[in-house]
């Protein structure tokens, strides 16, 4: 039998208030979420001043990195390098760059999606709270 990391409240807590942290630093209002490796929401967290669309952006991006086990930048790569039919991919729908999947040891436990800036600026917010895991 096979086991697997999992994240635990705790961590997603620990997630969640770096990436917060990160953003506030920056002063950008944006919605963070995180979910577990089959893209079920753990956490949503939207800060004051951002835009009520990013409260569905963040956990598509969420999503689709957990389940691709990759970063959602790829995706958006790939689609505007010519190829449009991978917008037709069943359940991926934040193919956005933003999306950050939660490595530790080779498995995916999960990916922080964050909405609201620009997109290199959702991924360095997801990237921070990652970040805290292994502190």
């Amino acid at each position: 039998m096979l086991t697997k990391q999992i994240l635990s409240l705790d961590d997603v807590k620990k997630i969640a208030a770096a990436s917060e942290a990160e953003a506030k630093a920056n002063n950008w209002a944006v919605t963070i979420s995180v979910v577990d490796d089959g893209g079920n929401l753990l956490w949503l967290q939207r800060l004051d001043g951002a835009a009520p669309i990013s409260a569905d952006i963040a956990p598509a991006k969420a999503r689709t990195a957990a389940l691709g086990r990759r970063e959602t930048k790829i995706y958006e790569d790939m689609i505007n390098t010519g190829r449009f039919s991978f917008i037709t991919a069943p359940r991926l729908e934040g193919m956005l760059e933003g999306g950050v999947p939660i490595m530790i040891n080779g498995q995916c436990l999960g990916a922080v999606g964050v909405s609201g800036v620009k997109s290199s600026e959702d991924v360095q917010i997801a990237k921070a709270g990652i970040a805290a895991l292994s502190v």
